[in-house]
């Protein structure tokens, strides 16, 4: 503030005068700016495979119709534990109780005119032959109403570890081909990242047993699983040196 100011100010404050003081900016603290890296690559690889479904999921089903509720939730409990009791003690398959369901049907008028029930049992397996066997079986108890395979849990972890090291050896090999191309004799990896994915299987839908041949009902169904797709994905950045 120069001595002029300074008197100016003095006179204004003695005689009550409002007062608006402008006062000179700082100077601007110079913003850091971090240099940009050079010489950096962003790379992504990938290795994929067809493997083999290990698992197959069966699905079958009782159908029933009733004037009351109550009777037709006691004769489907019955299907129900006559198939869980057949499947119990056969090596390599689980059985387990799937979907209840009971509704009403009703006339044109809108009046309830019976009950319809439908259960379920699924029947889970690796082993194919006992699986299609079982469910042959029980064939006069319960229709197959759906056939799902899948992937186990521990094939897929399988098949990631197996893809992991040709995606990682493919990011590799792209970083060291693309370095010497730019010019450079090495890289160093910066960032990287590795993803597993699958692919869900697709559900195979079976004939039910009312159209199948008496004589066929309980023969063994053939099963033959399809392939799940696994994928490994390898993506990051290296530093070309």
């Amino acid at each position: 503030m120069t001595t002029k100011t300074a008197r100016a100010l003095a006179l204004a404050l003695a005689f009550g005068a409002p007062v608006a003081l402008a006062l000179n900016p700082a100077p601007a603290r110079a913003q850091t700016m971090m240099p940009q890296p050079s010489g950096v690559l962003s790379l992504n690889a990938q290795a994929s495979a067809e493997v083999p479904q290990d698992e197959v999921e069966i699905t079958l089903f009782y159908e029933q119709e009733a004037s009351e509720p109550s009777a037709l939730t006691s004769t489907l409990n019955q299907r129900a534990d006559a198939a869980l009791q057949k499947a119990r003690g056969v090596a390599g398959v689980t059985a387990r109780s799937g979907a209840f369901s009971i509704f009403p049907s009703t006339d044109r008028d809108g009046r309830i005119s019976a009950w319809r029930g439908r259960t379920e049992v699924v029947l889970e397996s690796r082993d194919f032959a006992a699986a299609s066997k079982l469910a042959g079986q029980m064939a006069s108890i319960m229709q197959v109403g759906n056939v799902r395979f899948s992937l186990s849990p521990e094939a897929q972890r399988a098949a990631e570890q197996r893809l992991s090291g040709e995606a990682i050896k493919s990011f590799r090999e792209q970083a060291a081909a693309s370095s010497q191309a730019f010019g450079f004799s090495g890289y160093s990896i910066r960032e990287v990242n590795v993803n597993h994915s699958g692919v869900m299987p697709r559900p195979m839908m079976m004939m039910s047993a009312r159209a199948m041949g008496a004589d066929a009902k309980s023969a063994p169904m053939p099963l033959e699983g399809g392939t799940s797709t696994v994928t490994v994905n390898v993506s990051g950045s290296v530093q070309m040196k």
